[in-house]
This record gives C-alpha cells, structure tokens and sequence, in this order.
C-alpha cells in the first residue's frame, strides 16, 4: 500500500465512525467516542509515517549506493549490461546530452554535498548523478545544452580550485570518454593558472599531453597538424610565425612574400584548424600540435645488427611513431 492509500483508509473509517457516532455509543458519551476515535487515528497516523519515512531513506540510502556504482562505472568506462541495468533503474537510460564535470570536493559530508550538487542541477534544469572520490567530486550531468554555463551554475558546489567539464556525448554509455577528459584536465590545469573556472576539456589539449594524455596527443595532431600540412603553404608559413616570435614583417622576409600574403596564410589557417596563432594562448596550443605532428612523422629506424644476427649495443635507438 502506499502512503496516500493508508491516508485514505483512516480518513474513511474516521468519518464512517463520526457520522454513526451516536448509533454506536451510549447515550451521553458519544464526546467520548470521538475523542477516542481522534486519539487512535492520530497513533495510527504518526505510525504509518514512522514506517513510510523509514522505507524512503531506505531507498534513498539504495539510490545513493546505486548512483555511485553508476558513477564509477562511468569513470572507468564499464558500458557493460550492469551499468544499462541500474542507469535505466535511476532513470537514466533514456537521457541524452551527457556531460562529465570535475572538481575538487567542498567542506561537508558526502551525502550533503553530494545532495547540494542534485538540488542545483535541478533548479538548473538539467539532471545529475554525483559522487564523492577522495577529494573529487564528479558530476555527470543529462540534458545539457550549453556546458560551460550549467557547470558554472553548478560551480558553487565544488571546493576551491578547477572545474573542468568534459566533452558533451549523446547518451550515458560513451560517458566514459567525457571522464577521462575532465579528470585528466583536472590534472593537467595546474600547468594553466589562467584557465577560467570553468574550463573545457579540450581547451587543456597542451597541458594534458604534457601530462601524459594520448587521447590529447593524438587530437592534437589531428585537429592542428595534419589539417595544415594537407594545406600546403599554411603549414610553412605557421611554423615560420611561429619561429619569427610572432613577428610579421620578419616572417614576410624569411619567406619572401608580402606582409599581406602572410595575414591571408595566418588567417586561412584559423580557418582550418580552429586556432588563431595571434592569440599568444592558441598559438602556444598550436606550437605544441606542430612539435607532435613532427614527432608523429619520425621516420623509424632499424638497429645496426652484427654479424651474429644480435643488435649491436650501444646503438642509438631513435623513438618509434606517435
């Protein structure tokens, strides 16, 4: 039963038995009779409330327990038959727009911050599935539309420090990519004191490779270095402003061209990779993807081998490809 069934039973059999008050009760002690009837439904209906309130933080405790095993599923990738199982158990397996946001964790008991974190999602609009791991808190978050401004919504919830929001993905289960990119951008931020509260994933390629983030690495290349190399010119004439310190007039001479030519080439290139190299922030991110993009292209070379067929020791060994 649930609990506005057992309101409805007490509430009928009291107004049944103040209505045939006077049928049931000698004559003078029907007041009595009511008072009676008054005092028993309210024993009944503190007790009733006593036992739904226990059975809610029951649940309560079983929702936290299984939204933190959802959520640590996420963290280690695990798109496995458990994770659809209690997703769809919270809720969760129809949502979309999933983004992963890290952070340090505030002052206060796990449950309260983690509870504070639902209840801003809420008024925020969006839904969230929180868990507290050591002095992180993640929050993976559905139905998001605009990243940086819900995690700034949400910044009051996390402690001092980075809030780092992961790239948005269409449903829970590839979560797992959104989560290796914050907690590795929460990492890695400390190399860029600048970054704004909060930051995107993605604009901590540099740092995270420095930090040891192949995913990065290789977006890196992807996304800068390639894009100019199959533009032929665009390439040259980045790595040569690059080079020059940023210096116009100085790259024209070097590559005998017109200053204006330069602007064209350096324009167009934004246009390719996204990153305008004027900007000293973008130009750092693409001075990085242009070194990968080489290290990436080193061509591999064979150990000298003796006569015994064994390789030669002390030979140089040059790094295999990116």
């Amino acid at each position: 039963m649930t609990l506005r069934h057992t309101l409805d039973l007490v509430r009928t059999v009291v107004e049944v038995v103040e209505e045939q008050v006077e049928q049931v009760s000698p004559p003078g002690e029907e007041a009595m009779l009511r008072e009676a009837v008054l005092r028993y439904s309210r024993e009944i209906a503190f007790a009733a409330a006593q036992v739904y309130a226990q059975a809610a933080e029951a649940r309560g405790a079983w929702d936290a327990r299984l939204e933190s095993l959802v959520v640590d599923a996420v963290l280690r990738g695990e798109a496995d038959d458990a994770l659809q199982s209690r997703a769809a158990a919270l809720g969760w397996d129809a949502q979309t727009g999933v983004v992963v946001v890290a952070g340090w964790t505030p002052a206060g008991p796990p449950a309260e911050v983690v509870e504070a974190l639902r209840r801003t999602a809420r008024r925020a609009g969006v839904d969230a599935l929180g868990a507290v791991q050591g002095g992180r808190l993640v929050a993976v978050l559905g139905g998001v539309e605009q990243p940086v401004r819900t995690a700034s919504a949400l910044g009051a919830c996390f402690g001092d420090g980075p809030v780092v929001v992961g790239p948005t993905v269409p449903r829970l289960f590839a979560a797992g990519r959104s989560a290796r990119a914050a907690l590795s951008g929460l990492v890695a931020v400390r190399a860029w004191p600048e970054a704004p509260r909060p930051v995107l994933a993605d604009d901590l390629l540099p740092e995270r490779v420095l930090a040891g983030d192949t995913p990065a690495r290789r977006r890196l290349v992807d996304t800068v270095h390639r894009p100019l190399e199959a533009s032929g010119a665009l390439l040259e004439t980045v790595a040569t402003y690059l080079s020059c310190g940023g210096a116009l007039e100085a790259t024209a001479r070097a590559l005998f061209v017109h200053p204006n030519t330069v602007r064209y080439r350096l324009r167009r290139a934004g246009e390719v990779c996204g990153y305008d190299v004027t900007d000293p922030r973008d130009a750092y991110v693409v001075r990085v993807a242009l070194a990968l993009g080489r290290l990436s292209g080193a061509p591999r070379r064979a150990l000298p081998v003796r006569a015994d067929g064994e390789a030669a020791s002390g030979a140089a060994v040059v790094p295999t490809q990116l």
